[in-house]
């Protein structure tokens, strides 16, 4: 099909994040084995090692736990002011404690803040059964639910993270787990933040530590496990650029912390995102042969976001990618081309272009008056 490309006058929509931090040219060092870091509007990777390898989890499991949960919710099945049966499976279980007593009855909203903000792995698992039925039921919905989001070196043995024969994630993965709570449930991730809970007479600490830190850390959860090593999922954000960094396998949690924070710092400091068009605003317009009305309007079904080096916006080149004729009907939503947009002549990010209005067919007349260029244009 022929098609030809039109030159597009960017749209920034949207300010740039500020730089808070010295700018650094490369990556800082990370200790651990495994990292990830990456954008949450544009999935730009500004930094990654090992980010696709298999390897134990610890408590990042809960993620999944409580995204699992938090669908439940969404679809009313449950619902935060039930009212759960804790078993003495859910009671016995090792590893951090919300301390939930055996045949007690539980809010799900306690178990969710004791799974998330304690870590407990007893609320997990009480609340795999509620849930689930079982935590056998429970586990299988959990990798479903990764196989759905694209999470391809992740498997599930069960909700707590707690040491099992291949369960297994990696930071890729639970950065796109990450990113799908945060833009799925936007009502629940405010709990990642919560500093403390209070349950059974017992206080404990949230045991993300960079929420104490002036970074714009707003969650995400700690794991530790001997085999996993000290392992944290942080999303943060600042001045409307937010970002995911992963890092698992450091030898100690100050490592885990101190990695974590060089890597946002490095990724504030040295970078900003933009939104150059948004979802459903008209980038341009096509005529259209034979239709009714004459032209259409063309967009994006999602927001176009490019993450580039501060400084560079000016170098940005955005084109249209058209089919050069458009013949009616045309139903709206119908993929016409594509958008590209470019940095320094290197391909940044493209989406599919589309008729935001749909365009009748004009009839024969229309069509004929098209044909001899009379139309209004």
């Amino acid at each position: 099909m022929t098609r030809f490309v039109v030159a597009l006058a960017l749209a920034s929509l949207g300010t740039a994040a500020a730089a808070e931090d010295a700018p650094h040219s490369t990556p800082p060092r990370v200790a651990s084995v495994e990292h990830y870091l990456v954008d949450y509007a544009s999935d730009t990777v500004l930094s990654a090692s090992e980010a696709d390898a298999p390897v134990p989890p610890a408590s990042l499991t809960k993620l999944m736990t409580a995204y699992v949960v938090f669908g439940a919710l969404e679809a009313g099945t449950i619902h935060l002011d039930d009212e759960a049966v804790v078993s003495k499976k859910a009671w016995h279980t090792g590893g951090s404690r919300m301390f939930i007593e055996p045949n007690s009855h539980v809010r799900v909203e306690d178990l969710v803040r004791g799974m998330l903000i304690q870590s407990g792995n007893d609320a997990s698992t009480a609340l795999a059964e509620y849930v689930g039925g079982s935590v056998d039921a429970f586990v299988e919905s959990m990798n479903a639910q990764a196989a759905s989001l694209g999470m391809k070196s992740t498997v599930f043995k069960n909700p707590t993270g707690l040491p099992a024969r291949g369960h297994v994630s990696s930071a890729h993965d639970l950065a796109i787990l990450a990113k799908a709570i945060i833009s799925t449930y936007p009502e629940y991730y405010g709990l990642y933040a919560e500093r403390e809970f209070s349950y059974n007479g017992i206080t404990q600490q949230n045991r993300n530590a960079l929420l104490l830190r002036d970074l714009g850390v707003d969650g995400m959860k700690t794991g530790f496990t001997e085999a996993a090593g000290y392992c944290i999922v942080s999303s943060a954000e600042r001045g409307g650029m937010r970002l995911i960094a992963v890092v698992l396998g450091a030898k100690t949690a100050r490592i885990r912390n101190d990695t974590t924070q060089a890597l946002l710092q490095y990724g504030f400091a040295n970078y900003e995102t933009r939104r150059l068009y948004a979802a459903g605003e008209p980038v341009s317009a096509a005529r259209v042969w034979g239709g009714r009305p004459e032209t259409t309007p063309l967009g994006l079904e999602r927001d176009l976001f490019v993450t580039i080096p501060r400084g560079s916006y000016a170098a940005l080149v955005a084109t249209m990618d058209l089919t050069v004729q458009l013949i009616a009907p045309l139903r709206e939503g119908t993929q016409v081309g594509e958008v590209k947009v470019s940095l320094d002549g290197s391909p940044l990010a493209s989406l599919p272009l589309v008729a935001l209005k749909p365009v009748l067919d004009g009839g024969l007349w229309t069509r004929v008056l098209s044909g001899l260029g009379l139309t209004r244009e």
